[in-house]
């Protein structure tokens, strides 16, 4: 996808709800093409959380991996700090020669990856908000206008409140922004399942992860230091299996809520792909009980022809 007559995209993402298949897609593509993978997964950044947190590490052989391991549980990673671990990333792998693959299925993440939003943690600046008290509405939004480069959210034109820190934000990113930003390219797959095979899908997972010793995850970080409620805090598997050791759910009863909860998830997900969609992000939709690897490199290949 490198031809002398131009690159066509220079980021491969694979994005699908949970139990979809994206990391053994994502190990395939980037044996196929030259690639390391860069993961899009809100937990999976944490060490010792690995079988709650699906890492499937033996899956990836030989292939480079990021964003996996990265802190300790307890630790506040959140989506400005995965955006500048993320271009670190992806400026280091094509600095390589090799293509960058983002492999994950949270969506607040591969959004922020793919629309290449400036990100910069703004603080609360007092000083600003006093210039601004007695301004109206109309004065704050031509200011956000000629400070925002784009909006991302319109809504924040509404309330004054939302507004006053979007101009915050606004002019912090003004002052704060990094000198350039890699160009991305990103060629967006998903991989999609019928309902009821997800849900059998996720059902299966969920049996072999208790078989693999995930109750005794849980158990062994809660006896390192972590306390219940954190540990409640770092997503469904680590919750229900919490409420199970602390003696609030019989094993069975955790097992169906549990496997409800995370069948309730991978709709949410499913919902959040549908609104980048309505957004303008193009996905390329894969069939997951079919053969997603081999209708991905001919999708990849019609692209390449497309872009001599």
């Amino acid at each position: 996808m490198n031809s002398s007559s131009g690159v066509t995209f220079n980021l491969l993402a694979i994005l699908g709800p949970t139990a979809s298949g994206k990391t053994r897609l994502g190990v395939k593509l980037a044996q196929a093409l030259g690639g390391e993978i860069i993961s899009a997964d809100s937990r999976q950044v944490y060490r010792g959380m690995d079988i709650g947190t699906g890492k499937d590490l033996t899956e990836y052989g030989d292939i480079p991996y990021h964003l996996i391991d990265i802190v300790e549980p307890g630790y506040a990673f959140n989506l400005f700090e995965f955006q500048r671990r993320f271009l670190e990333a992806f400026t280091a792998i094509r600095g390589r020669g090799r293509l960058p693959l983002l492999v994950g299925g949270t969506g607040m993440y591969l959004e922020a990856a793919v629309k290449g939003y400036r990100l910069v943690e703004a603080p609360e600046n007092p000083a600003l908000r006093r210039e601004l008290a007695d301004l109206p509405m109309a004065a704050l939004t031509e200011r956000l206008q000629r400070a925002a480069s784009r909006l991302h959210n319109t809504t924040d034109l509404l309330e004054r409140e939302r507004l006053l820190r979007a101009i915050e934000i606004a002019e912090y990113e003004w002052d704060h922004a990094p000198e350039t930003l890699p160009e991305l390219k990103p060629f967006i797959f998903g991989i999609r399942w019928e309902r009821e095979i997800l849900r059998h899908r996720i059902t299966l997972r969920l049996q072999e992860r208790l078989e693999s010793g995930l109750v005794e995850e849980v158990e062994r970080l809660h006896a390192s230091g972590i306390p219940w409620e954190v540990l409640e805090f770092y997503g469904l598997e680590y919750r229900f299996v919490a409420r199970h050791l602390k003696g609030e759910l019989k094993l069975n009863d955790m097992f169906q809520k549990l496997n409800s909860a995370i069948v309730a998830f991978a709709k949410r997900q499913e919902t959040w792909f549908r609104r980048m969609e309505r957004s303008g992000i193009v996905i390329h939709w894969l069939d997951g009980a079919g053969e997603p690897f081999a209708e991905a490199m001919e999708k990849l290949a019609n692209e390449h022809q497309h872009g001599e």
